[in-house]
């Protein structure tokens, strides 16, 4: 099971994380996805505990906390989507065209 960390200061640290989640249980990993674009933080995190129950501590403690000046939301992440071959496209055509 994989914890998801929403509304997270955009100046928090991987340290930060793993400093505050510890408290509850061993924390094996932490990630904090970055925009592609900007290279800055998204506000949210994905944090790997040693057990469910370590886990689930650390949501029931931590959800609705404030941290850093912000309201935390925790809860189990939930697994990815399959968003497919990416691409998108679309119908881009335009109006009438003449020959």
């Amino acid at each position: 099971m994989t914890i998801y960390a929403g509304n997270l200061s955009y100046d928090v640290t991987q340290d930060d994380v793993t400093q505050t989640f510890s408290e509850y249980g061993t924390v094996k990993s932490v990630h904090l996805p970055k925009d592609r674009e900007t290279g800055r933080m998204r506000g949210f995190a994905f944090i790997e505990m040693d057990s469910d129950a370590e886990e689930s501590a650390a949501i029931e403690a931590l959800d609705g906390a404030e941290w850093m000046g912000r309201d935390l939301k925790v809860n189990k992440a939930k697994p990815r989507e399959n968003r497919g071959p990416g691409g998108g496209g679309g119908n881009r055509g335009g109006g009438s065209r003449r020959y």
